[in-house]
């Protein structure tokens, strides 16, 4: 199929205000700018498809001026890798490096079994602008077939954000799958001994352009987006108890909203950004209820005497499967949000718990326990089978990307480190990747949508 897209394309408008609101987080919070994290691949390269990305063609207008800017060819190579679905060869092995389409030679990289490459090129103008522009080009025929294209006009500090999207654009035209390479994750950060040990930041999904947005002498636990990409839930101990409380991040504003005595936890929006699901302790025992976002009602789900927590709602916001240890040990159940009818989903091994839906509500990825480990598992909710993706010690928190291709989660390998860190793991268990942090336990890591308004 010959498809061309030929458009330049101006940043949407939302990414002005976070522009705006990375800006008044810097000044209302201070935050410590950490380095960025990195990946590094565990697992799964070799099972993925081989694509070649071949370094990017440089044009400036601004003689005698040496400017340093991203790689757009590497930030591409890495999240297509990342993606777990390709293989992107090293720039030392391409069997040539072409400038333009009609340098191709298709016969190079069928030796090498590559039936698809990428070529670009960026504009640097006067003004400091860029023009960026690539081809996804198929060189399984003779001559090479372009089978995508576009370009991108932007300031220099969106650079990365372009090969992002980029990236969106050549994931989907292969796979048929949105990409998810412009989405953000956020998490909790423990320093020990410093003055404000308990952290929350946002991050770039791989791990760049970390932005504090809390710090506290308490701990935090529990973030959670807004299906709009513009508010974040989570818990707050920084009065003594714990509360819940909506965090605006264009703004800062912080909004205390659930301080009921004992404990109240993890706090979920609904996908139509209506309700608020979360857990609580304030009649003795810990249940599950959901206040209505607009008029503050709260609702009781469960009423028992065993413990109900950790909400995750289904994609048609009348169902959600949350923990329970009312059959004796902690598994996964389903509840209906009108008629409070329950369902038990999981039943492998010693018990569930944890449970995140998927956005299709197809599937569930929820933690394990058994025989002293504690993994990742994936329940299918059309066939009911249950799988371990994971082989690890101590797996926790898992977060689904919103275009359910990978699961990240925190762990604690003590063969490697005694500390907790970032992993990723696509959705059928073949490709594993670490997110390496400088400093600190790093926890509760949870998955921007899809599409940040």
């Amino acid at each position: 199929m010959y498809l061309i897209i030929r458009k330049t394309h101006k940043l949407p408008h939302w990414l002005q205000k976070i522009s705006l609101s990375i800006v008044l987080i810097i000044f209302l919070w201070k935050p410590a700018l950490l380095a960025d994290m990195h990946i590094e691949i565990t697992c799964g390269v070799n099972a993925a498809h081989p694509i070649a990305v071949i370094p990017f063609t440089c044009v400036s207008n601004q003689y005698n001026k040496s400017i340093s800017i991203e790689d757009i060819a590497s930030i591409i190579a890495a999240d297509l890798r990342n993606s777990g679905k390709f293989n992107t060869i090293p720039v030392e092995y391409l069997p040539h490096k072409p400038t333009k389409v009609s340098d191709v030679i298709p016969t190079f990289w069928e030796k090498m079994g590559i039936n698809i490459i990428v070529l670009g090129t960026v504009h640097i103008n006067y003004d400091e602008s860029y023009i960026i522009s690539y081809h996804l080009i198929d060189t399984s025929n003779n001559p090479a077939l372009i089978i995508s294209e576009n370009q991108y006009s932007v300031e220099k500090k969106w650079l990365r954000y372009v090969a992002h999207s980029i990236s969106n654009e050549i994931f989907e035209k292969l796979t048929g799958i949105k990409g998810a390479f412009c989405t953000r994750i956020a998490y909790v950060l423990r320093i020990h001994n410093d003055q404000y040990p308990y952290e929350l930041y946002i991050s770039d999904y791989d791990g760049h352009n970390q932005i504090s947005i809390c710090r506290s002498t308490e701990p935090l636990m529990s973030p959670a987006w807004s299906p709009d990409g513009k508010k974040i839930a989570y818990v707050t101990f920084a009065s003594g108890h714990s509360e819940l409380v909506i965090q605006t991040l264009n703004t800062g504003l912080v909004n205390n909203i659930i301080s009921f005595p004992h404990h109240n936890g993890a706090p979920v929006f609904s996908p139509d950004c209506k309700k608020l699901a979360f857990s609580s302790s304030k009649t003795g025992s810990l249940n599950l209820y959901i206040m209505d976002l607009e008029s503050g009602e709260i609702k009781q789900l469960t009423k028992n005497r065993n413990n109900n927590t950790e909400p995750s709602w289904f994609p048609d916001n009348q169902n959600i499967a949350y923990t329970s240890d009312q059959g004796g040990s902690p598994q996964i159940y389903k509840i209906n949000v009108k008629t409070t009818e329950i369902q038990r989903l999981s039943w492998l091994h010693t018990s569930n718990q944890n449970p995140n839906v998927s956005s299709d509500g197809t599937f569930i990825i929820m933690v394990n326990r058994h025989q002293g480990k504690q993994n990742i598992a994936k329940l299918n909710l059309l066939t009911g089978q249950e799988e371990i993706l994971t082989d690890t010690l101590l797996a926790d928190t898992p977060s689904i990307a919103p275009n359910n291709t990978m699961v990240l989660y925190s762990s604690i390998n003590k063969d490697v480190t005694t500390t907790s860190n970032l992993e990723l793991i696509s959705i059928d268990g073949h490709f594993k990747a670490h997110i390496q942090g400088e400093q600190g336990d790093i926890r509760f890591p949870t998955w921007s949508p899809l599409h940040l308004e």
